[in-house]
């Protein structure tokens, strides 16, 4: 597969990285919270969760609705995917976030800019197993 680099493509991803740490860092700054989405989702549904966990969990859904409706493209590893594959996919990754006591956005985003060790080792861990996954998955019949 040839990857062209398309400069609109990575300033759309310049932007969205500047947003998400604009996010992460605001939260952290106003709220003194790290934005790892697995531990925000968790939180917000324990007994006498934060109404801001459930705000900042429906901003990225809006986020992602607004998205679509302004017609913006939808992620190459989406399209054409199945429903079923990917509730499965999504049903690993939060066992991941479990397993891994945190989940990308937390270690990757947040854990990292703190420069914790354990972030560290999370984030290895997920990109070695993501890039197993992807060698299998387009190159293991």
């Amino acid at each position: 597969m040839n990857v062209i680099l398309d400069p609109a493509m990575l300033a759309d991803a310049l932007a969205g990285g500047v947003l998400i740490g604009a996010a992460a860092a605001g939260l952290l700054l106003i709220n003194g919270r790290i934005a790892g989405i697995s531990g925000i989702l968790s939180g917000g549904t324990r007994p006498g969760g934060a109404g801001w966990q459930w705000a900042f969990l429906a901003g990225l859904l809006v986020a992602g609705a607004g998205a679509a409706l302004a017609g913006l493209p939808v992620p190459h590893a989406l399209s054409g995917q199945s429903l079923p594959l990917l509730a499965v996919a999504g049903g690993l990754v939060g066992f991941g976030t479990k397993l891994g006591n945190g989940c990308t956005s937390g270690h990757g985003v947040c854990g990292l800019a703190r420069l914790s060790p354990r972030s560290l080792v999370a984030v290895l861990v997920f990109m070695a197993v993501a890039g197993v996954t992807v060698f299998i998955r387009r190159h293991v019949p």
